[in-house]
């Protein structure tokens, strides 16, 4: 059992401590906005909750709680202190991260290993010369304690040996860490789903589809053959001749990652802001977040607990 630091107790932050602590770690939180870290108690409370119910920890686990393994702590020298894993989870300016690093330079123990959520920046640049060495991303999914992809990078300055440690370290606690070969902006779910948002939001400004039309067609389309098949699996199903000519032929062009959206500026205008409004491609109905986001996550279970039963066709590996 490591102990691990995080560092940001927001939407991603306060889900990365729970990962941790459920796995067997003991865990102190830190967050500079006070009322942040005073929520993050009951978000994860209300998530072990939501993960007990499908039976996903233990009636023990339940039981106790995240207490006994998170611990919440008012500065950073107390969270960082002896931890042997220390996450960034703060927010997405060069700037902070860059003063975030300087201090931990000299609060962070000599082997410690640094680990930033950066969804996007190559944080690598940011970092003192004395943190290189044990430095690396790991990105994770929102929420966490679900989606069990996380993305593992180091720079070329990287002991190798903290890449592999970090990468088993997730592997223990049942997350699924893609080790990397080098830094991608946007790593490779987040560009692929990019590449789609350009799509739905042309679509929307174009008036060719509603909210409705283009979510129908992704959950009883594409959602149903990705978990088994991915893309390029079904690119073998399809045959590559026929997919080889559907790009040569094919006088559709995909459109630019988009700046702006029309639609999206116009719901923003309204106060449609999404769930946590209330409202924004969709009437959530008066419900709470807190309720929305756990129905959400009711819902993911049961789809995650059936996928365990089906395994993805990539190769004479996997059949």
């Amino acid at each position: 059992m490591s102990d691990v630091a995080v560092i940001g107790a927001g939407t991603m932050g306060h889900a990365i401590a729970l990962v941790f602590a459920l796995g067997g770690h003991k865990v102190r939180l830190t967050d500079t906005h006070a009322p942040t870290l005073a929520r993050a108690p009951g978000l994860m409370h209300a998530a072990v909750e939501t993960l007990a119910e499908a039976g996903e920890v233990s009636a023990e686990v339940r039981e106790r709680g995240i207490g006994q393994s998170v611990r919440l702590c008012e500065t950073l020298e107390e969270a960082v202190s002896g931890a042997d894993l220390v996450v960034e989870a703060i927010i997405e300016t060069e700037d902070a991260k860059r003063a975030l690093y300087a201090q931990l330079e000299t609060l962070m123990h000599p082997d410690a290993i640094l680990a930033s959520n950066t969804s996007q920046l190559d944080i690598f640049p940011l970092v003192p010369a004395a943190l290189k060495r044990r430095t690396l991303i790991t990105h994770y999914y929102t929420p966490p304690y679900l989606v069990d992809l996380v993305d593992v990078v180091g720079s070329a300055e990287t002991d190798p040996a903290i890449v592999t440690q970090v990468r088993d370290m997730l592997q223990g606690i049942g997350m699924a860490p893609l080790a990397m070969g080098k830094f991608v902006p946007g790593y490779l779910a987040n560009r692929i789903q990019a590449a789609i948002a350009a799509e739905v939001y042309s679509l929307l400004d174009q008036g060719l589809a509603t909210a409705e039309e283009i979510d129908f067609s992704v959950i009883h389309g594409l959602a149903l053959r990705i978990p088994v098949v991915g893309i390029l699996a079904k690119a073998d199903f399809t045959g590559l001749p026929l997919v080889n000519t559907v790009l040569t032929n094919g006088s559709y062009i995909p459109p630019a990652e988009p700046k702006s959206s029309p639609t999206l500026d116009a719901l923003v205008a309204e106060g449609r802001t999404g769930v946590m409004a209330g409202k924004g491609f969709y009437d959530w109905g008066g419900r709470t977040p807190a309720e929305l986001f756990r129905e959400r996550d009711r819902r993911l279970l049961v789809l995650k607990q059936a996928l365990r039963g089906v395994k993805p066709m990539m190769g004479k590996d996997t059949l």
